[in-house]
């Protein structure tokens, strides 16, 4: 397994986990509307993307498993917010594990970010469980500084963070 750039081949195997409904169910945005050329799109813009780093998460046969991406890049702060997507067939398999301490690695070490946080929401338990098993910390809700949140939705989630 590896992670590369996103590439259009990778559309109709991102518009699957979208559709999953187990894999959706627990998230915020409305994937289930998306359509190919959403996924197309996505991937176009993502070539240069100067904010948000979105890499697929391939097997040895450079087929998409998932995305690992790192957005809201702050260069001020030097922060960044860790997402992950997964298809249900590469679910158990450490292609979430992988693709994770990957972006992870490449955050802290080559972009020279001192920090990756992210969140959950408390009912997305499989989500918690992969964190917590996988031994991330937990941050507390007020140590979180990050773009995109008000303060009301940062005590929504459980927070993680990983630092340099």
């Amino acid at each position: 397994m590896k992670l590369r750039k996103l590439e259009l081949k990778d559309a109709p195997l991102m518009l699957e986990w979208m559709h999953d409904k187990s894999v959706v169910e627990n998230l915020s945005a409305n994937f289930g509307a998306k359509k190919i050329e959403d996924c197309e799109a996505f991937i176009e813009a993502s070539k240069n993307d100067q904010a948000n780093l979105n890499l697929a998460i391939v097997n040895d046969n450079d087929e998409y498993m998932g995305t690992a991406s790192l957005k809201h890049i702050d260069k001020e702060n030097q922060n960044a917010e860790f997402a992950i997507a997964m298809r249900t067939c590469a679910m158990g398999k450490g292609y979430s594990k992988y693709g994770m301490a990957e972006i992870i690695r490449i955050g802290l070490e080559e972009m020279g970010l001192k920090e990756v946080y992210w969140c959950v929401s408390p009912v997305n338990k499989r989500a918690v469980r992969f964190y917590d098993k996988n031994e991330y910390n937990r941050v507390p809700n007020s140590e979180i500084k990050c773009i995109g949140y008000t303060p009301e939705q940062i005590k929504e989630f459980i927070w993680y963070s990983v630092k340099k």
